[in-house]
């Protein structure tokens, strides 16, 4: 074929494309959902996050597929996400499963345990380590299917009118904490209480609550906790990573076309990795201001650390030996955890501590 007729071949092949593109795109349905979000808006970076999952969706679908999100509240109560779901409500909603842990303890593996893995260990649980399967068994019986599309990271623990210096202070306090932690602590002397995100400040402000836990830095800074109680403890033990969840209605998920699919999985998936890049570039800058505001910064003293340790393992062993499937999960998050532990300790570990003791020139 002579150099000419390849190129205007060539271009008329580029030019099929171009005009096909948009006619594939037309052969695909027009679909709208609904998603529930259990965050208030002006957390920029957990509600953030599924506005920038709907957003991904739209665009790699050409606009075929769109996701309309709403706040904690604007559908249902920030805590109902999962009935919602479940019951058809909404199609879809962006949630932490520990906040339904009175439905069935073992939807805490979705989120964290206490003293649990770190991000990048419950990621590899997840993708690599049997958990996304055992989790979307356990939620098959909620009609649901579950995408990681977040993580904390590691959380500070708190707000606190006074010091906690000894497992003793901690009783009678009233606390907004969540998931496992709170019967955890609750059988310390703490009283908790579960309040959506929106809700704290004024509980905390007219002394509803004598503590709460949100998040960390950047988004505590937000919501303003440093005003009405200056002890900021750490570290969260009770959330060594906080994965958030996209929930999806099974009959809705399987009536989605595959593009459609594909597009979903891959946008909770980069939204898994922005969330945790973007709280650790966020956070560093929002504890200065924190403290230059006057935060005083405690860490909880090892003997309360240890109480709660202690507690926590009793309590995996009193769900283990009541239902079957906590202790199916809990056997392969353990083993998986124990290993991790194994290889972090090696290198993680030690390279941390080391950059992070040496002094800088």
């Amino acid at each position: 074929m002579k150099r000419r007729d390849f190129i205007k071949t060539a271009g008329l092949g580029a030019a099929t494309t171009a005009v096909a593109a948009p006619a594939l795109a037309q052969s695909h349905p027009q679909v709208r959902w609904r998603m529930a979000s259990s965050f208030p808006k002006s957390l920029d970076t957990l509600y953030g996050t599924a506005e920038m999952i709907a957003g991904r969706v739209s665009r790699l679908t050409e606009g075929r597929f769109e996701i309309r999100v709403f706040a904690g509240g604007e559908i249902v109560p920030p805590l109902q996400v999962l009935d919602a779901v479940q019951n058809g409500t909404v199609e879809c909603g962006q949630s932490a499963s520990y906040y339904y842990i009175g439905k069935n303890p073992a939807l805490a593996f979705d989120t964290a345990l206490p003293f649990g893995m770190n991000a990048r260990q419950q990621n590899a649980w997840m993708y690599y380590g049997g958990g996304l399967q055992l989790t979307r068994e356990m939620f098959s019986r909620y009609n649901i299917v579950n995408f990681p599309c977040g993580n904390t990271g590691t959380q500070m623990a708190g707000w606190y009118r006074k010091e906690i210096k000894s497992v003793a202070d901690l009783k009678g306090l009233k606390m907004r904490v969540a998931g496992l932690a709170g019967m955890i602590l609750e059988k310390l002397g703490v009283v908790p209480q579960q309040i959506g995100g929106a809700d704290i400040y004024p509980a905390l402000e007219k002394g509803t609550i004598d503590a709460a836990e949100w998040v960390g830095p950047y988004d505590d800074e937000k919501l303003g906790f440093y005003k009405v109680a200056k002890y900021y403890y750490y570290p969260g033990w009770w959330e060594g990573s906080a994965q958030l969840s996209i929930y999806v209605n099974s009959k809705q998920w399987a009536s989605l076309p595959k593009p459609y699919q594909e597009a979903l999985e891959v946008a909770c998936a980069e939204a898994n990795i922005n969330m945790m890049a973007r709280y650790d570039a966020k956070n560093t800058e929002a504890l200065r201001k924190l403290v230059n505001a006057g935060a005083q910064l405690r860490a909880f003293p090892r003997p309360v650390m240890e109480a709660c340790y202690n507690v926590a393992q009793d309590l995996y062993a009193e769900f283990s030996a009541k239902s079957p499937e906590f202790k199916k999960i809990y056997g392969s998050w353990s083993q998986f955890r124990d290993n991790q532990y194994l290889w972090f300790r090696v290198a993680e570990n030690t390279f941390d501590n080391f950059v992070y003791s040496i002094k800088k020139k």
